[in-house]
């Protein structure tokens, strides 16, 4: 897993996540004061960790490589014209054809033949990759909260929701024998690995996607509360197929009443930092001690 293609493409991947997250506006700024069409056309040099991936390991086809250099300029120009007809950023057709399309594309796993299985990871991040580019550069949507340096009151939230959380969990959870609890203490590294692992790579893009986007364009169209049910629930039924053959509906049910306590807290100070780390801390405690 760790060859030397395998990490160039890796960092490929992480680099405009990363930029985006601890740079605030200076990165997307620049990009957004390029000439148009550069700026339309710039999200297909997300398709290079497939090359390089695919390449290495004799497994490149054309059509993966045309999907992955071509869907990110797709999402570029909906948003671009979504930018033009909705000023207001009230939302509109294009800002949900691309939240469903890539929504659909990670949960139900459409583009993961395209890679190895251990290196599955990599078509979630690049989509994301994507989208960011898309809803941040593009569309310049406003009120996201994509910033990942961590504040005090980043910490103070999401614990909170946390707290108001878990005697929710773990009632409803081990009434419908849902969770088990595990009486182990893992090594604090493992803690810690399993911790950070979590907030990057599950916490924060789905935060993004759920609250940052979903929630943030639905309270436009039908206020605080309705865009939290119902992102929660969209949320909650994301998880229908997660560790189960047949329809997860105890998964669904707790993932549903989660979403509500992760969006409290992202729109507290519209952060995604603050609704990750919620979300981060419940995942941490159920995959440890109660999975």
């Amino acid at each position: 897993m760790f060859t030397l293609p395998n990490i160039f493409a890796a960092i490929l991947t992480l680099i405009p996540f990363l930029c985006v997250a601890f740079s605030g506006d200076a990165f997307r700024k620049q990009i957004q004061g390029s000439p148009t069409p550069i700026r339309l056309l710039l999200p297909a040099i997300l398709c290079l960790p497939y090359l390089i991936v695919s390449k290495a390991t004799s497994t490149f086809l054309w059509d993966w490589f045309a999907l992955y250099a071509l869907l990110p300029v797709a999402v570029a120009l909906l948003l671009q014209h979504a930018r033009y007809v909705d000023n207001n950023q009230n939302g509109n057709w294009r800002d949900y054809l691309v939240l469903i399309t890539l929504g659909l594309a990670v949960d139900l796993r459409w583009f993961e033949p395209a890679w190895p299985p251990h290196l599955a990871v990599f078509n979630k991040m690049i989509l994301l990759n994507a989208g960011i580019y898309g809803f941040l550069f593009v569309r310049d949507l406003n009120g996201v909260g994509f910033d990942l340096r961590l504040r005090l009151s980043d910490l103070r939230i999401g614990l909170r929701e946390c707290v108001f959380y878990i005697p929710i969990a773990l009632i409803l959870g081990l009434t419908l024998g849902f969770l088990h609890v595990h009486a182990i203490w893992p090594h604090p590294w493992k803690l810690v690995g399993a911790y950070l692992f979590t907030f990057l790579f599950i916490a924060v893009p789905e935060e993004l996607f759920f609250r940052g986007w979903l929630q943030n364009l639905l309270e436009r169209r039908l206020g605080r509360t309705q865009a939290l049910l119902l992102a929660s629930t969209l949320f909650g039924l994301s998880h229908f197929n997660k560790r189960a053959v047949h329809f997860n509906w105890r998964y669904v049910l707790l993932a549903a009443i989660a979403g509500i306590f992760y969006g409290r807290a992202w729109r507290h100070s519209r952060r995604v930092a603050a609704s990750a780390i919620t979300h981060t801390t419940v995942d941490t405690l159920w995959s440890i001690w109660f999975r």
